[in-house]
């Protein structure tokens, strides 16, 4: 939203009414608005508390692709942030909009950052959030990595697989869980043994709802189940609680063809030559005819 007249002339009188406005949108859709002014607002949708106690340190602007950062200072609260969906990860990438706002007119307001959390600290009943702006993403890799294991991540667009597709997910009520890491299941017998290997274990319900695991483990054991991930969830889950498990893949091209039946969207190199290559040199009883060295 650019300056609009009416806020520049306000600006401009000397004797403003401005605050800063927050809005916190999680990655399951939560959005949570907050604001340092003493009474509650609202606009585009959103209530921004006064009570949350939170505020901001300097923003950091500059032109050019570097990247803007800033920090949000807050006050660990159930009725806002809490400290277990801190450690549950569920601030982890959220999008983050601040506004400089008129409380007087809300309607007259500039966003001043638009960006992501990164590192979270909690320490004394508070948390320091890291904010970063939008350039933040040209730090990261881009592009396809040439391997002969496929680098498309599976049921996503380059891959296609649908996961809702008979025999490649179960939903099922949690029988036996183990400190967060290791669940037990009898209705799923019917799948082969380490089946969901590598694949994806969500949460559907109870404290740990939204939350997303990766298959270990995958053992049968006669008529039971047993799943290991590789980290616990962050967060409690107890009998009963309702979890998705899909199919797991190993990004090998026999995988896709045979436990898929994709092999269409097969997104790796399989005749690119192994690191064992860069140290070949010729030998008397090779051929070296200059030709393909791939099998």
């Amino acid at each position: 939203m650019a300056l609009s007249a009416e806020f520049k002339a306000h600006l401009g009188t000397g004797a403003t009414s401005v605050c800063r406005c927050w809005a916190v949108t999680r990655m399951d859709g939560l959005v949570l608005g907050f604001t340092d002014h003493d009474v509650d607002l609202g606009f585009d949708g959103i209530s921004f508390a006064a009570d949350a106690g939170l505020s901001a340190r300097a923003l950091e602007q500059t032109t050019g692709l570097a990247v803007d950062n800033t920090e949000a200072l807050g006050v660990l609260s159930s009725a806002s942030v809490n400290e277990d969906d801190i450690v549950a990860g569920r601030y982890d990438g959220a999008e983050v909009v601040a506004w400089l706002v008129n409380w007087a007119d809300v309607s007259q307001r500039l966003v001043l950052f638009r960006g992501q959390i990164g590192e979270i600290q909690r320490s004394a009943g508070a948390y320091q959030a890291e904010l970063r702006g939008l350039s933040d993403a040209l730090n990261q890799p881009q592009g396809r990595v040439y391997q002969k294991s496929c680098g498309a991540v599976l049921g996503d667009g380059a891959c296609s697989f649908d996961l809702d597709t008979v025999g490649y997910s179960a939903a099922v009520p949690v029988e036996v869980v183990q400190g967060r890491k290791f669940f037990e299941f009898s209705g799923l017998a019917g799948f082969a043994d380490r089946w969901f290997e590598k694949g994806q274990f969500r949460i559907e319900s109870g404290a740990a709802a939204g939350l997303v695991g990766l298959v270990k483990n995958d053992r049968l054991n006669g008529t039971d189940r047993v799943v290991e991930l590789w980290e616990a969830v962050r967060a409690d889950v107890a009998v009963g609680d309702m979890v998705r498990i899909e199919a797991g893949c190993d990004r090998r091209v026999e995988t896709c063809k045979l436990k898929f039946n994709n092999l269409l969207n097969f997104r790796g190199f399989i005749s690119i030559p192994g690191e064992d290559w860069l140290l070949s040199v010729p030998r008397k009883s090779g051929v070296n005819d200059g030709g393909s060295l791939s099998s």
